[in-house]
């Protein structure tokens, strides 16, 4: 148990303040309420009306979201691998080589279907 015992200390102290933060926020900070504070905002502008059964987005954004989680999945790998690649074996480098053009094959698909063309 002792060993855990700094891990739950720093849980609590961090839980404490972030309640102490939250509390401080709602008696310090500022109360002007009005329409504007609370209409979303893009961009600067006035946001767009939505159609009636609520829009659909573009693939754009889903094919930006998947290069995104596909770019994070692979520094989240990469970068253990990296500080460690001098004491590792030849299989886990080839296990990283078929890792990598796994990624390749993701990034293909995202050029294909236009993800990576900024209109």
């Amino acid at each position: 148990m002792s060993p855990y015992v700094p891990i739950l200390g720093v849980l609590f102290f961090s839980a404490l303040l972030l309640g102490v933060m939250i509390l401080a926020s709602l008696f310090i900070g500022p109360k002007r309420y009005n329409k504007t504070k609370y209409m979303p905002y893009e961009c600067g502008i006035d946001p767009t009306p939505k159609p009636r059964g609520g829009g659909r987005f573009p693939v754009k954004y889903y094919l930006t979201a998947m290069m995104f989680l596909v770019f994070d999945i692979e520094i989240a790998f990469l970068y253990p691998w990296a500080v460690a690649f001098d004491q590792l074996s030849i299989f886990v480098v080839l296990a990283m080589i078929v890792f990598v053009l796994l990624l390749c094959i993701a990034y293909f698909y995202e050029y294909r279907r236009g993800g990576m063309e900024w209109d």
